[in-house]
């Protein structure tokens, strides 16, 4: 399988936002690639946006995010105060926040809910944030859950199994209030893993996918 770098220019490391309607759907989603592309000195800086959360799961996630990022690469870490599993009922509230990401620097790549999955939110997060970055490579991310719907992504990113287990490492060990969900184990998130490790035979048989809607290869240097 052809290998196409997203990172072109080894001495611009880009900026990245990350886009989750709850508290541990960014470390779900694509907790191992943003540790794989930091090791390889490829983001300048990464910006953090949660949709909804409790006092107590902000804080998990601000654990979560300096487990994954590293000081350096630390950018925003903002929290909207919308109501969990209920955003499309504050549509116009939403939308005035998202508007407000504008004014931080432009995202070179957004990571985001992925435009099919079956919680209402997530699907509200990714009609949003196509809706206000237009310039931005958007790749957008999967979460295991009872509703299923899981898809066919088209892009993939081989992680190592030191980012695989930072990955699950910061899950359990900063989400303390989601333990008792039956599906949040080591089990879940090593499973998905081996699944798009397999698709894409990554060397180390684990990868995270993305559903990559609007691509643009360049012909030639940029």
């Amino acid at each position: 399988m052809k290998e196409l770098s997203l990172f072109a220019k080894p001495g611009a490391p880009l900026r990245v936002m990350c886009v989750g309607a709850h508290c541990d759907d960014i470390e779900i989603g694509c907790g191992a690639s943003l540790v794989e592309l930091q090791g390889a000195g490829r983001i300048a800086a990464v910006d953090w946006i949660i949709l909804s959360g409790s006092v107590e799961r902000q804080a998990e996630s601000r654990a979560a995010m300096a487990a994954l990022v590293g000081p350096a690469a630390r950018g925003k870490l903002l929290f909207g105060d919308f109501p969990d599993g209920r955003l499309p009922g504050v549509y116009g509230a939403v939308k005035t926040f998202f508007e407000a990401l504008k004014d931080l620097p432009a995202p070179d790549v957004l990571f985001t809910h992925e435009r099919d999955d079956r919680h209402q939110d997530h699907r509200l997060v990714n009609e949003m944030t196509w809706s206000t970055f237009r310039d931005s490579l958007v790749l957008e991310y999967e979460v295991p859950k009872w509703d299923g719907g899981l898809g066919q992504p088209g892009l993939y990113v081989p992680v190592s199994r030191e980012a695989a287990d930072r990955k699950i490492d910061a899950l359990l060990a900063h989400h303390a209030s989601q333990r008792s969900r039956h599906w949040f184990t080591r089990d879940t998130f090593e499973a998905l893993l081996r699944l798009r490790g397999l698709e894409c035979r990554s060397p180390s048989g684990l990868a995270e996918a993305f559903h990559a809607r609007k691509l643009v290869l360049a012909s030639g240097p940029g």
